[in-house]
């Protein structure tokens, strides 16, 4: 092989298929649109504890899907081998809110969106998605179900604590009940009939009543 064919290969071609120009642009803008979705990210998190390593990923998974639609968009036959590649692919990382998912999603798509060269909907769109999730996604509402955690004396003062409950609440269930000498264990979920929890100040002092703790409930953990 001379220098003369080394010059002429396929591979040295395809260097100048995308401009350095092209690249730079998409790659600033992804970098852009990833930072934006990072801060609605840490803005909409309503879960447990916080992982600013997600939010960083999703900064570099917009960047890296777009360098990834820049090469397939440019050779035929490289988007056929990327597709066989990323076919064997396994994410064995567990998704613990569902929320996370369309974040996901949302940085894979606005980085094929902006490297197929659709910056106005890539821009646009994701101020839009970003408007909603604020809107709507870590929204606070006194309707929510809450947890009532009881600690009784006797029979006695679950049935008082359970009316008390009833006359301050929109809605009152008893999930469920734990009994031993001495104590009576209630878990109650409840609905308030406004942001005012004071009453479970008013729980804790009834005779009979040991304790009284209320915590907010989504279905999936407590806090």
């Amino acid at each position: 092989m001379t220098f003369s064919d080394i010059f002429k290969s396929s591979f040295l071609e395809n260097v100048t298929a995308v401009s350095v120009l092209d690249i730079v642009l998409a790659l600033v803008l992804s970098f852009a649109i990833g930072l934006f979705i990072f801060l609605i990210y840490k803005k909409t998190y309503a879960g447990v504890m916080y992982s600013s390593s997600f939010g960083v990923t999703l900064v570099a998974l917009t960047m890296i899907t777009t360098l990834v639609i820049l090469a397939v968009t440019s050779n035929v036959v490289l988007s056929l081998g990327m597709v066989g590649a990323l076919s064997i692919v396994r994410f064995r990382t567990a998704i613990k809110e569902p929320l996370d998912i369309a974040f996901l999603f949302w940085a894979i798509a606005a980085g094929i969106v902006l490297a197929a060269g659709m910056i106005p909907l890539a821009v646009f769109g994701s101020v839009l998605i970003g408007v909603i999730l604020l809107v709507f996604a870590n929204r606070k509402d006194h309707t929510n179900p809450y947890i009532v955690v009881l600690t009784c004396d006797d029979h006695e003062s679950e049935t008082k604590a359970v009316s008390y409950l009833k006359e301050h609440t929109k809605r009152c269930t008893v999930k469920s009940k734990s009994a031993q000498k001495g104590a009576v264990e209630l878990n109650v979920q409840i609905r308030l009939k406004d942001d005012n929890t004071d009453f479970i100040n008013a729980l804790a002092e009834l005779s009979g009543v040991q304790s009284a703790v209320l915590v907010s409930y989504n279905g999936d953990y407590m806090g």
